[in-house]
């Protein structure tokens, strides 16, 4: 269960990483769509876990490669961001949150029993 600091954090955290990526041009790589959706927080503060849903794309693991590939650079401009917040910048962990694709699935499939049942 999160701390109360641990989601403050974590909020914060997810505001600056959203701001970061529309000024470093992030938000639409190869005409996908990014979003982060959650950002978790350990207990001690020092690893953030980042998901990114991506949407629109064919090959999302290179798209998440190449953030991953800047995660120096914005760990940099996250210390400049919440240096007045916070004693240690976190380390920063990019995961893919394909829960959309799953509520798509899901639509189709109940999409499909809903054919079944008029039949």
């Amino acid at each position: 269960m999160e701390s109360k600091r641990q989601k403050q954090v974590a909020g914060e955290i997810q505001k600056e990483i959203n701001k970061i990526f529309q000024k470093k041009g992030l938000t639409v790589i190869q005409g996908a769509m990014l979003t982060v959706t959650q950002v978790y927080v350990t207990p001690d503060l020092l690893q953030a876990r980042i998901y990114i849903s991506i949407f629109n794309a064919k090959d999302k693991e290179m798209i998440l490669g190449l953030i991953e590939a800047q995660n120096k650079e914005i760990r940099y401009e996250l210390g400049n961001a919440m240096r007045h917040q916070l004693r240690r910048i976190p380390e920063l962990v990019f995961f893919l949150d394909d829960s959309l694709d799953q509520v798509y699935r899901m639509d189709e499939i109940f999409k499909d029993l809903k054919k079944g049942d008029k039949k």
